[in-house]
């Protein structure tokens, strides 16, 4: 694990020293060792530096840049298969000087091109200079685990693991994209391939960049996506059969996750998935697994469950209760930690448990992804239900009450986010399935129409490619859904969130529920093993079960939730007076400054139906203030 940054200049006036400011803003990342290269070619400069976070292969023969032959690679992240990479290398002839992952890396390109990523198991962004053919590559895993920010505009490619490196580059203009402004409000992040900054980008899991370095051919290249998987036929197998091989994949993704030359641990919440992962790895090792959990002196708390599965499953289990005050601190380090407007509030908590675990470990396994692959979220089926019901009605009926419709949901007397769902489903009448689904999809989580309509000083064209996957052959609506809360939700909020936190205090955090062979057989499984109209992830939660007893597990969720609002309205309210005042509002130039005080007044009464407004606002006024003024 390990923080980068390059460029490839093609007007060869970026100096030797850019390189080191940038990869001097990504310490935090890699703390135990820096390297980087600036070199010249006939038409272009190529600088590429990394600082790592030593976990496999911790002496010296594992520092980057590596080179071999006419390759160069910089890489963050991790390849758990890489030892039998390795073995089959060898027996072709591959030498290796070194016992690291990276290596291994080189040669595997070395052999099969840049299809080799197809071949790799881990989370991971690399990026990969061949001078035989001039042309640089920057691979991102297929689920998206690690981040990779980049700004191209002909000229040069400017790229890095975090926004503030790019910030380093003398020629990083930052430019708001209002369009991209407007998706942080509807989502409270910003979907790849999209930043805050114009001609600044994600670069999408799945995919790879190719540059070539003489005459700047560009182009991104799509190598894997879930929805193939979703398209294909479904298993055959029995449910006994399935949940056998389900379980040894969950397996294999968390033993491969344990993979290092330092200590490793778990992030455990006491529900399902970090439950069973954790009673996965305890039951086949001798030695007690390090667990770790939160609890607050406020808010929801999960930490009594996670002690009764850390009990019962016999790991070392550490639980910190953290002060308000410890808590409400980090609200202030936000802006830095996520260089990019990000609203999802249980970012504190992660940066918690993450501050706890690094005390003991490098490594802390987290279980993300299981309610996006085995319909774990009860919002699904709600809106599957809507598009049934609509769908019984005649299509010209709805034509005709569609108008009538929309005009008494505007004058009822109805708060405003009931009329915002109402509006969703009525406007969504009239389309085709997937585009009711998608419709459905994006009202869920946008802003609604009476704050964006008074929300900003100009009017704003919004991209409308968020949703722009081809959708048939999909089996059910439902699993549209599920498609698209992997590709969007899971990668760009929890992934983002829990990157950022534990890289903040130098920790690898590793996701063996994102291991891309559980997503494609997730993703083939028949959505009766996963979902009835009694909820979801019925066969991980059958597997779990084999583990615990079920009245150890069956609970109901409460997630990381705080009492932000509150605070905002009591201890943290000067935070709303320095930030959302009239004169920094004006100073920031977004934002309808009387509308904004409005609703801040609204706020303080206790009068104001959409509360998530006030966050968003206030987080992006701290970012703002933060980066730009």
């Amino acid at each position: 694990m390990c923080g980068i940054a390059g460029y490839v200049d093609f007007t060869a006036r970026t100096n030797r020293e850019t390189i080191l400011h940038m990869i001097e803003e990504l310490r935090h990342r890699g703390p135990d060792d820096m390297g980087y290269e600036h070199k010249y070619y006939p038409h272009s400069c190529v600088g590429m530096g990394q600082c790592r976070l030593s976990i496999i292969d911790l002496s010296p023969a594992g520092r980057q840049p590596m080179r071999h032959e006419k390759l160069t690679i910089i890489f963050n992240g991790e390849i758990y298969n890489y030892r039998e990479l390795r073995k089959s290398l060898e027996k072709e002839g591959h030498k290796f000087e070194s016992h690291s992952d990276t290596e291994v890396i080189l040669h595997c390109y070395e052999k099969w091109g840049p299809e080799f990523v197809k071949k790799l198991i881990g989370m991971f962004v690399i990026v990969l200079m061949d001078e035989q053919i001039n042309e640089l590559f920057i691979f991102r895993d297929r689920g998206g685990v690690k981040p990779l920010f980049y700004y191209w505009d002909s000229y040069q490619l400017i790229f890095a693991s975090e926004l503030k490196a790019l910030f380093a580059h003398p020629s990083f203009r930052k430019e708001i994209d209002m369009s991209a402004l407007s998706l942080y409000f509807d989502f409270g992040y910003i979907p790849a391939p999209y930043s805050i900054f114009k001609n600044t980008y994600k670069l999408e899991a799945g995919h790879y960049l190719a540059l070539n370095i003489n005459d700047g051919d560009f182009s991104i290249v799509r190598y894997w996506s879930i929805d193939e998987y979703y398209r294909k036929e479904k298993f055959k197998c029995s449910f006994f059969e399935a949940k056998e091989q389900l379980l040894e994949i969950i397996k294999s993704a968390c033993n491969y996750r344990l993979v290092a030359d330092v200590p490793v641990g778990v992030f455990l919440s006491g529900g399902y998935d970090s439950s069973l992962v954790t009673a996965v790895l305890q039951r086949e090792r001798r030695e007690r697994l390090k667990t770790f959990t939160i609890g607050f002196e406020v808010g929801n708390n999960e930490a009594p469950h996670a002690k009764r599965i850390a009990e019962f499953l016999g790991t070392d289990h550490t639980e910190y209760v953290c002060t308000v005050k410890e808590t409400q601190d980090i609200i202030t380090d936000l802006a830095y930690f996520y260089d990019e407007p990000f609203a999802d509030s249980s970012a504190i908590p992660t940066i918690l448990v993450s501050r706890v675990a690094r005390n003991s470990v490098k490594v802390a396994l987290s279980a993300d992804a299981g309610d996006e692959l085995f319909a774990g979220y009860v919002s699904y089926e709600k809106i599957a239900r809507i598009i049934r019901y609509l769908n019984l009605l005649p299509r010209h009926l709805i034509q005709f009450i569609n108008p009538s419709l929309k005009y008494i949901i505007g004058v009822l007397p109805l708060n405003v986010e009931l009329k915002h769902k109402l509006e969703s489903v009525v406007y969504s009448a009239n389309e085709d399935q997937v585009k009711q689904l998608l419709r459905l999809g994006r009202f869920a989580s946008s802003l609604p129409r009476l704050y964006e309509e008074n929300l900003f000083l100009s009017s704003i064209n919004k991209y409308s490619t968020i949703y722009d996957n081809d959708f048939s052959g999909f089996s059910s609506p439902l699993e549209i859904f599920l498609a698209i809360d992997y590709e969007l939700y899971l990668q760009n909020d929890i992934l983002t969130k829990v990157d950022r936190a534990s890289m903040s205090v130098s920790l690898e955090s590793r996701e063996p529920l994102v291991d891309h062979r559980l997503a494609e057989f997730a993703a083939q499984l028949p959505l009766d093993y996963k979902y009835s109209g009694k909820g979801g992830k019925i066969i991980l939660k059958d597997i779990a079960h084999d583990y615990m007893p079920k009245d150890l597990l069956n609970r109901r969720k409460l997630g990381f939730t705080l009492p932000i609002y509150e605070w905002l309205r009591g201890d943290l309210s000067y935070l709303i007076d320095e930030y959302l005042n009239e004169r920094s509002l004006r100073e920031t130039g977004f934002f309808n400054a009387s509308f904004v005080l409005q609703i801040v007044k609204q706020f303080r009464m206790n009068k104001l139906y959409y509360k998530p407004l006030i966050w968003k606002l206030l987080i992006f006024q701290m970012w703002y203030f933060k980066w730009i003024k």
